[in-house]
């Protein structure tokens, strides 16, 4: 069984910057692919970044590319999602997910955590 908890959420103006943190319990956290999605009022649960389970290979949605970074310490069993010039369109909650496969659909993961809400103001 794996437990993930989010972090780092929060209110930040157009232009600013948030660290996310998800921190995961269990021994599979070094051996699983980990992402990020996010999901805004009134939409789907949509895909935003992976790394798989050595942290070599990332890949992101291309509305987040070049703004945001996806990394993971797994001495720390904690992933982190790092945000740059983040829009309103950035607003919603985001989730992260532990896999045993890099993948972009939301199907294909095994556990997620509750989420943690990012509202970015204009």
């Amino acid at each position: 069984q794996v437990q993930l908890v989010e972090s780092g959420g929060g209110l930040v103006q157009t232009g600013g910057s948030l660290r996310l943190s998800c921190a995961a319990s269990g021994r599979t956290f070094s051996s699983s692919a980990m992402a990020w999605f996010r999901q805004a009022p009134g939409k789907e649960r949509e895909f935003v970044a992976v790394i798989n389970w050595t942290g070599t290979s990332t890949r992101y949605a291309d509305s987040v590319k070049g703004r945001f970074t996806i990394s993971r310490d797994n001495a720390k069993n904690t992933l982190y999602l790092q945000m740059n010039s983040l829009k309103p369109v950035d607003t919603a909650v985001y989730y992260c997910a532990s896999g045993s496969i890099v993948a972009l659909t939301s199907t294909l993961y095994n556990y997620w955590g509750a989420g943690t809400q990012v509202t970015v103001s204009s």
